[in-house]
């Protein structure tokens, strides 16, 4: 049964790199269009036949990491995920060209995902940290010529090529020279018990939980509330600038309500005064705090 699946998934990873190499190549005038189809208009059509052209590249870059023991499966569908972001951010008006930029999103992405999932032990993910995983097997063979241990001038030497603390070096040697565990590894020779019975669950004690999820309610209610005391153009600047996962500019709320970015400002201080107004008036009303909002 493991055998299929895994054959399954290399003839659909196969069938799939067919499909990214035969996708037409895109001259220059006619990706711009299409990047200012997208960026200008929302053209969704044009967003699919951008990405489509240049899967091939994300395929590209993600054979190159190959020897790090990833599925080449998961390591496209994370490039898949960089090249998506390059598209959203990409501005034709620089004029260069979407594969330049688009390389260097697919590459950090696949490399994100190496990093979070190369091994149990974190391997860091500082930018020196990523600089030391992805070149210091390159680096520690062309000085030593071998994959042993380094010596301490090569360490130096390693250091002062990467920018990066002698310690440093160190410590990622130690971690890509060591192999993950198993959990379920026996600890003693007599397989009396597991390394995962030792481990301590950090989670919220189910109290804790209940009480949490209770005082998340009641502050939802209380925001609630207060924010009924707001003016509709109030509440929404509130929303939109702190609420909302991404804030919005003043400049563009500025536009919608047509008025300048000093006075979306000024509302919003004033809104925030009375919102913490009206907090501490129905946190000291009890009879308030529970009532929900009209």
């Amino acid at each position: 049964m493991a055998h299929a699946i895994v054959s399954t998934a290399a003839h659909a990873n196969r069938r799939y790199v067919r499909q990214a190499m035969a996708a037409p190549l895109l001259e220059k005038n006619h990706e711009f269009e299409l990047a200012a189809r997208w960026r200008q208009k929302g053209d969704v059509r044009a967003l699919h036949e951008l990405i489509t052209a240049y899967l091939r590249l994300v395929v590209s870059i993600g054979a190159r990491y190959r020897n790090y023991g990833l599925p080449m499966g998961d390591l496209v569908q994370e490039g898949n995920v960089g090249l998506m972001q390059a598209a959203q951010r990409f501005e034709p008006e620089r004029e260069i060209r979407f594969s330049t930029y688009a390389s260097w999103w697919i590459r950090s992405a696949i490399q994100d995902f190496i990093l979070r999932n190369w091994s149990i032990v974190r391997t860091g993910t500082t930018a020196a940290h990523k600089t030391l995983f992805f070149n210091l097997r390159r680096l520690r063979a062309k000085i030593d010529g071998n994959d042993g241990r380094l010596t301490n001038e090569s360490r130096i030497e390693i250091a002062n090529q990467l920018h990066v603390r002698v310690q440093d070096v160190e410590a990622m040697e130690t971690r890509l020279g060591e192999l993950d565990q198993s959990l379920n590894t026996p600890i003693s020779a007599d397989g009396d018990g597991e390394w995962l019975d030792m481990l301590s669950d950090e989670r919220p004690l189910p109290e804790e939980a209940v009480q949490d999820a209770e005082d998340s309610a009641r502050y939802h209610l209380w925001l609630d509330q207060a924010m009924a005391s707001l003016s509709d153009r109030e509440a929404i600047i509130i929303r939109a600038r702190r609420l909302n996962e991404e804030s919005a500019t003043l400049a563009v709320l500025g536009d919608q309500f047509g008025i300048s970015k000093e006075r979306v400002r000024q509302i919003e201080h004033q809104a925030m005064k009375k919102l913490r107004t009206a907090v501490a008036r129905i946190v000291s009303n009890p009879a308030d705090s529970d009532r929900k909002p009209v």
